[in-house]
């Protein structure tokens, strides 16, 4: 769910870069790489398990400033339609679209994309951060933060190409967008786990 939020996670590792990241890349616009990132989401089930799923599709970029990394900026976009939960017979029942599409809970079929854009981003140490934005689901938008690891910020060893890895966790209530459904059964808190690697483009 707000596995959106990701290019935001992003945008806070750089937080933490502030410094002595910041030398080893270069400002500019950097593109998420789909290969090398997962959006994530775990909500409890029953208060048994914590129910997993990820997004498949989604797009997103940061407009680095390597000098000052806290006026980055993050813009990311989610398919809500491109749940995956990997049902073990989806002919049986279609759960991903049940979620993504379904008015109970993504209503993809009406609300087709997730957008999150940062509004503020803050350091808290050499390598980590919080990204604060606003996280528009269902048609509501509310203000959401992210805790944020910057992994590395340097030239990738394969192309020299300046890249950014990130590792975020964040917390939202389902209610708050519109989705009361199994509500306590199944859970309102939703974490989100996001892994990303960005790279400089042109």
């Amino acid at each position: 769910m707000r596995a959106m939020i990701l290019g935001l996670a992003m945008t806070t590792a750089l937080i933490g870069a502030a410094h002595a990241q910041a030398l080893a890349v270069e400002s500019g616009t950097y593109a998420v790489d789909p290969t090398h990132a997962s959006l994530t989401w775990r909500v409890s089930h029953l208060g048994f398990s914590n129910y997993t799923a990820r997004f498949t599709k989604f797009t997103a970029t940061i407009n680095l400033n390597a000098q000052d990394p806290t006026q980055s900026a993050i813009d990311v976009t989610i398919d809500p339609n491109s749940v995956r939960t990997d049902f073990p017979d989806p002919q049986r029942v279609d759960f991903d679209k049940e979620i993504g599409a379904g008015e109970r809970f993504l209503n993809g079929a009406a609300f087709p994309e997730i957008t999150f854009k940062s509004t503020r981003l803050e350091r808290t140490s050499a390598t980590t951060g919080l990204a604060y934005g606003n996280l528009t689901l269902r048609g509501v938008t509310k203000p959401v933060a992210l805790a944020v690891t910057l992994n590395a910020a340097k030239p990738h060893p394969f192309n020299q190409r300046p890249t950014i890895g990130v590792s975020a966790v964040g917390m939202i209530k389902r209610s708050e967008f519109g989705m009361t459904a199994l509500v306590p059964n199944i859970g309102d808190d939703v974490m989100l786990v996001i892994e990303a690697e960005f790279q400089r483009q042109g």
